[in-house]
């Protein structure tokens, strides 16, 4: 073949090309479908997934239909950014959906924001994250990590019977985004931006100090490699800590601080664990271990919230039915969020009527109360810096092999009475 006949070839390609993007709406999303992040990563595919289906099977966005393009990055952050970039100019995408834990979308952010997308993030909890002046950020999640510790507390001093809630409290956490923004609301911290020093929030004297609870231990073990679980729960058990704190970066972590906990004998009266609502947790404990566990969660299976999918109605319930049938297994939060994300980035697009991001992200922030983007994880409005207004956590407990949720009282119909103190170890 000549070289005219080659460029004229690859010309042709490239209309065509072109032509069949401009059929579609181009969304992608780079996630750790392997790595150590990839329980949860696999299970953001699957939500993002799901709610495209669904999306083009109601007749898409703006009558087009929805190419989802999904990399794995193997929960590497380097990965992560030159995927992003692959998206925007080569891959020519008109949105794109966000990563799983705030170790990958710290550093997404900065990218995302460099080109004017718009970054709608499942998960990424740290306030640092929020505090770098990005313009079309939104966290689909109740509140920045820093404030988990609000929520969980309540429930100590709403739930549980005036001076029979814990004295003390063993904090034990991965050295992960995460978990020490969570840690750091607890027992109150300084707020620090690592690249400039300046201090961004102090939380003292912390959620904890104000239950007058004290923290008679607090470890924190590497972010990568760690198994020396069974020493951490005897230092735990020798503590004498009544409540429990462990802060987890993923699924499986909250599943080897609880077998060892159990296997040392630890008789502490509450456990919470930042990690723990999915299937895989009581299925890794067992029953008697999970029994009296309580987690923070954006989502139940169970909350009756209502929204809209492809312009029409669709309740909590229709996406757990959805889910249940398309993969054989009820949802948990890790699909429930990036459901609610493809939702976000849905409605951001009919509402401004393009795929101009800046338009998009204009929508986005003139949500109000009155007109919310509305999802399975309930109504979205958000503050300049991308937090997420007016929203609690579900305070959820294990109870019998089922997750029940505790609080907040007066909000749901369906709360279960909150079981203190824990037995099962």
């Amino acid at each position: 073949m000549t070289l005219t006949k080659t460029l004229t070839a690859a010309l042709v390609f490239t209309l065509a090309s072109t032509a069949a993007y401009a059929e579609t709406i181009r969304i992608g999303s780079s996630l750790p479908i392997t790595g150590g992040l990839s329980v949860s990563g696999e299970k953001h595919k699957r939500g993002y997934e799901l709610c495209t289906q669904l999306i083009n099977a109601g007749g898409g966005i703006l009558g087009k239909q929805v190419e989802l393009i999904v990399s794995d990055n193997r929960s590497d952050p380097a990965t992560a950014i030159n995927q992003y970039e692959r998206f925007i100019n080569v891959d020519k995408v008109d949105a794109v959906y966000g990563t799983f834990s705030s170790r990958l979308t710290f550093p997404v952010a900065a990218i995302l924001s460099k080109y004017n997308m718009v970054h709608a993030v499942p998960s990424g909890g740290a306030l640092r994250i929020y505090e770098q002046g990005y313009k079309n950020l939104f966290y689909f999640q109740v509140s920045a990590a820093e404030y988990a510790g609000k929520d969980v507390t309540a429930v100590i001093h709403d739930l549980i019977p005036a001076g029979e809630g814990p004295k003390n409290a063993a904090i034990v956490s991965a050295d992960d985004f995460f978990a020490n923004a969570i840690a750091t609301g607890l027992t109150g911290e300084k707020v620090m931006d690592p690249a400039t020093g300046k201090e961004i929030a102090d939380l003292a004297p912390g959620y904890l100090a104000k239950e007058g609870i004290k923290v008679v231990m607090q470890e924190k073990w590497p972010e990568e490699g760690f198994n020396d679980w069974l020493n951490l729960a005897n230092s735990i058990k020798r503590s004498g800590a009544e409540m429990v704190i462990g802060l987890t970066a993923s699924a499986e972590e909250a599943v080897q601080l609880t077998r060892s906990l159990k296997t040392v004998g630890a008789t502490p009266k509450l456990v919470y664990l930042s990690q723990g609502a999915q299937s895989e947790f009581v299925e890794g404990v067992g029953e008697s271990a999970a029994d009296g566990v309580m987690i923070h969660t954006n989502w139940h299976k169970d909350a009756p919230f209502e929204s809209t999918l492809a312009g029409k109605p669709f309740t909590n319930g229709d996406f757990v039915k959805a889910f249940s049938a398309a993969y054989g297994v009820e949802p948990d939060e890790d699909s429930a969020i990036p459901f609610a994300v493809c939702q976000g980035i849905e409605q951001a697009i009919a509402g401004a009527g393009t795929t101009d991001n800046a338009k998009m992200g204009e929508w986005l922030h003139t949500r109000t109360k009155d007109a919310p983007v509305r999802t399975v994880l309930g109504r979205f409005t958000w503050d300049a810096r991308g937090l997420a207004q007016d929203k609690s956590h579900i305070m959820v407990q294990w109870q019998d092999g089922d997750l029940k949720f505790v609080a907040p009282r007066g909000e749901f119909d369906g709360i279960t009475p909150f079981r203190y103190p824990k037995a099962g170890f």
